[in-house]
């Protein structure tokens, strides 16, 4: 229930978003030479063909980031980030798409990681069949596997979906384990996409907010 009349709760939101919009642009960046090459590993979320350049939730909005994140994955590939690559892939029986209209299906060349990115290489791909990669067994294994790994870059899409998810539950599990983490999430290197009501900006920054609420790391950029 929204306990306020509509004329309050727009006036009201108008001044929070303001608030919002202010202290992310007073975010700072930070250097990718300064975070340990032991303890960090880049996370691609779902740059593939589906989301960038093909079917149903494509968006150019996403396509756009696909250079600055091939440039971050040139540098952590010559200074020796792991790095993983997670991609959508569903069937056509997928509950999914219940919420979304059917995307990225297995066997098409929407689940394909975009060109720019399959050119630079090196990562681990995971295919994942839900909006949070978090719950693959395999992401799971590869945790386990990578015990050292505290620090996640996180860049992708969708901020207020896939990279929400991913990145608060991350943050959650290294909570429930009393281990430090640094879940780090550049602005510039996120995206989401525009859909009717689903208002790409309104939803990107509040997805942005509610990231930090819970614990992310949200910046400006990546310095390579």
């Amino acid at each position: 229930m929204i306990k306020t009349g509509k004329d309050s709760f727009i006036e009201e939101s108008k001044k929070t978003l303001e608030e919002i919009y202010e202290m992310l642009h007073s975010l700072k960046g930070i250097s990718l030479l300064k975070l340990q090459k032991e303890k960090t590993a880049l996370v691609m979320v779902d740059l593939i063909n589906g989301f960038t350049r093909e079917g149903a939730l494509k968006s150019s909005r996403v396509e756009e980031i696909l250079p600055s994140v091939a440039k971050l994955q040139k540098a952590c590939l010559l200074n020796d980030f792991p790095i993983l690559a997670f991609a959508d892939s569903h069937s056509m029986v997928s509950p999914e798409f219940e919420s979304y209209p059917p995307h990225c299906l297995a066997g098409t060349s929407e689940e394909e990681i975009a060109e720019e990115l399959q050119q630079v290489g090196g990562y681990q791909l995971i295919r994942k069949n839900s909006t949070n990669g978090f719950l693959e067994e395999e992401f799971r294994h590869w945790l386990k596997e990578h015990d050292k790994i505290v620090n996640f870059l996180i860049v992708g899409d969708c901020t207020d979906i896939c990279i929400q998810q991913f990145a608060v539950t991350l943050k959650t599990w290294f909570n429930k384990e009393n281990r430090k983490s640094r879940i780090i999430v550049p602005m510039d290197l996120v995206e989401t996409y525009d859909l009717g009501i689903h208002n790409g900006n309104l939803v990107h920054v509040m997805a942005l907010y509610n990231m930090i609420i819970n614990g992310v790391e949200v910046i400006q950029s990546v310095e390579v």
